[in-house]
């Protein structure tokens, strides 16, 4: 009989469906932590836990019982992923459960800041009338601009609209059409969107992109007395930068419910004019907290009766056996989706996928999985693995397609992909296996070459002409940045024609010294991409 651990308060609804869950037991025990942790989850088949429980690879140490964790919950921060991909435990979330919540909570800072709601309340615990000093503004007629169209970005977009509000909107895997179907302006770039809004709401994970999307250089493209919210992640918004908009009138106010550190009780912006805080309540409703507390229990009732399994961040639909077959492709699938994202990072409009080889008799559906998750991976807010990666492109209007030729190339297996994106731009690159786990980058854009698909690329174009590779190795030379390898390729047989160069570069590279590459005569565009170092695995392929 299968049992469950609740390692974390749960709501009285999650409960009684677990006391109904057919042939299920379970106990509630909280606030462990350390050793009994560790012996707690060796006792059952799933858990259930939300944000207070810390389950780390200590915790999971020598488990052989445990087949099954569900975050009450998105974000899945206090989980170990990958220690429990070790331990052959599914980690599965609750993506959906606080969608309203924290939009709702979004829409109540826009609508509290603009009318000045806290401290014209203060004003009255404090004895004073000050109608006259709190005058507000309202939001119909004026300019949102959405930063992340996922669920909760497209949940305050629409709450937006029924306030009469124009919305703009800006997401690197959200194509054109589609957000014009929705109602909203759609940006390549959010920081020609910035001049244009009255309102900037965010709704992104935290990453390299997005930290300190608003800072100091951002303050200038800003229209003056904008008013900026967060209720996404914090550092989105760089603090600093928003105390020197306020202090300048630049910015007309700031509302935040998430910060870099929390529990915060201490900021320079609080108590200034035109702030509102709140400690992360995004989800603190009675309706969220149920929500996901029954949308987790039957997440885990479902695969400890049948074995089904959704909203995994960690592992795919595979048996150990079709996952050796394919694990050499699958990591050359998910470095290609990377290296997709690189070259066209924002406006992707569609994507087709060619299988060709003995690859193209397997099961190319998770092949493509595999390259989607790659293309998607840190850009949304939900992780994404084999089992939702497809599904969030197709929500983003992005139109993607494969086809298998058995017949072979100049490789037994090698896989393809050509992008387009909505300025027209276009690109294409050939991936193949040496070995059984050297992945390779054998054609780009038309040009044969052989290239390592990992670590930090710098990808250039060229003309064919003597000189090039010194100039460019004075170039990283000058900046102390070592090339681990070179590839070059070029158009036809004879020289003197357009080529590309691929660098496998030791360490990230300054920004001066690729604009020093640049500059060289015979340089025709250098770009950056960050590909996964060499040997590195997703978690759900690691194992």
């Amino acid at each position: 009989m299968p049992s469950v651990i609740v390692l974390d308060t749960l709501s009285q609804e999650g409960l009684d469906l677990l006391d109904a869950a057919p042939g299920i037991t379970y106990e509630v025990r909280t606030g462990l932590k350390g050793d009994d942790l560790r012996k707690a989850l060796a006792e059952f088949d799933g858990a259930i836990c939300r944000s207070g429980v810390k389950i780390t690879p200590e915790a999971l140490e020598g488990n052989r019982k445990l087949k099954a964790i569900v975050r009450a919950g998105v974000g899945t921060d206090n989980i170990n992923s990958a220690a429990a991909t070790r331990a052959g435990v599914v980690v599965m979330n609750t993506p959906a459960g606080n969608t309203l919540s924290t939009a709702e909570h979004a829409v109540t800072l826009m609508l509290a800041l603009s009318r000045n709601v806290a401290p014209a309340y203060q004003g009255l615990i404090e004895g004073r009338w000050d109608r006259a000093k709190y005058m507000g503004a309202q939001v119909a007629g004026k300019t949102l601009g959405v930063v992340g169209l996922g669920r909760i970005g497209l949940a305050v977009a629409k709450r937006a609209q029924a306030f009469e509000m124009r919305v703009l909107g800006y997401d690197p895997f959200m194509s054109k059409e589609k957000a014009k179907e929705l109602g909203i302006e759609w940006y390549e770039k959010v920081d020609d969107m910035l001049p244009h809004v009255d309102y900037l709401s965010v709704h992104t994970p935290l990453t390299e992109e997005t930290r300190n999307l608003i800072d100091i250089p951002q303050l200038e493209r800003l229209k003056p007395g904008v008013r900026l919210i967060n209720a996404a992640r914090g550092g989105i918004y760089n603090e600093a930068a928003l105390v020197e908009g306020l202090k300048s009138g630049k910015i007309g106010g700031v509302a935040l419910d998430v910060f870099v550190e929390e529990p915060c009780t201490n900021s320079p912006l609080f108590g200034m004019p035109g702030v509102l805080c709140t400690p992360h309540l995004g989800a603190s409703t009675e309706e969220a907290q149920t929500q996901v507390a029954v949308e987790a229990v039957q997440l885990l009732t479902d695969f400890l009766s049948t074995g089904q399994i959704k909203n995994a961040v960690n592992i795919a639909s595979l048996d150990a056996k079709m996952l050796e077959q394919l694990r050499g492709y699958l990591d050359v699938a998910f470095r290609l989706g990377r290296l997709a994202a690189g070259l066209i990072p924002s406006g992707l409009k569609s994507c087709k996928l060619t299988y060709r080889g003995e690859i193209a008799a397997r099961d190319t559906k998770v092949l493509t999985a595999a390259f989607s998750a790659g293309l998607l991976q840190g850009a949304l807010e939900e992780e994404v693995n084999l089992v939702n990666a497809s599904l969030l492109l197709e929500e983003r209007g992005i139109k993607l397609s494969s086809e298998a030729r058995t017949d072979m190339g100049a490789f037994r297996s090698a896989m393809s992909f050509e992008i387009e994106g909505a300025d027209g731009q276009k690109h294409k690159a050939t991936g193949t296996v040496f070995g059984q786990s050297m992945p390779r980058l054998v054609s780009l854009d038309g040009y044969r070459l052989e290239a390592y698909l990992d670590g930090c690329l710098l990808v250039f174009t060229h003309k064919d002409v003597p000189g090039i590779i010194g100039g460019v190795g004075t170039a990283f030379g000058e900046h102390n940045v070592n090339i681990g390898q070179m590839a070059v390729g070029r158009a036809g047989e004879a020289p003197g024609g357009e080529a590309v160069g691929i660098l496998n570069l030791d360490c990230e590279p300054p920004a001066a010294a690729v604009e020093a590459v640049r500059k060289l005569p015979a340089i025709s565009s250098a770009k950056v991409i960050h590909l996964p170092s060499a040997g590195q695995l997703p978690t759900w392929l690691q194992g």
